[in-house]
């Protein structure tokens, strides 16, 4: 069983830790932040009031990850979303924590549609968002550029009505 429960500056540290290199960073939270991830970039999206963050239990209580929900005009953005041990990966716990965020974002915000970005080359992500429901959008991409290559960032989106029947 996967739990969100709310990120506080007190668990920055514990997710700090995990931020292993530049590029882990990018993969995890785009380029928006800078490496090494410090408290007071995580600060600035505490104090965002369109962001909800979050740190992500198992069964046992352990924190083994962390996720945000960024509100836009149309839709609300999955990101920045993290299962830091690799050993936890592949037991289906991003099926189930992308599940736990759209309950909350379909819940609590008025918005008929989900998204997320993710990159070309992280294909067990992509396989775990189609599992969930989430289709490409074509007309969305983007680039970032770390040591010389260039990551091609895809867009999916999923709409209510599509999760609704998901869950059930």
């Amino acid at each position: 069983m996967i739990t969100l429960q709310p990120f506080t500056i007190h668990d920055a540290p514990q997710l700090i830790s995990k931020i292993k290199d530049e590029r882990m960073l990018l993969q995890f939270a785009g380029p928006a932040y800078r490496f090494p991830l410090t408290e007071k970039q995580l600060e600035t999206d505490l104090s965002d009031e369109k962001r909800t963050l979050f740190k992500i239990k198992d069964q046992t209580g352990s924190t083994i990850g962390h996720a945000q929900i960024f509100l836009k005009e149309k839709t609300f953005l999955l990101g920045r979303i993290l299962i830091w041990d690799e050993n936890n990966r592949g037991k289906g716990y991003g099926k189930k924590v992308m599940q736990e965020l759209l309950k909350y974002g379909f819940s609590h915000f008025d918005k008929e549609t989900a998204e997320l970005n993710v990159y070309d080359w992280n294909t067990g992500a992509i396989e775990c968002y189609r599992k969930v429901g989430f289709a490409f959008d074509p007309d969305v991409k983007n680039e970032a550029m770390i040591d010389k290559e260039i990551w091609v960032s895809l867009n999916m989106k999923i709409h209510r009505n599509t999760f609704n029947v998901q869950k059930s």
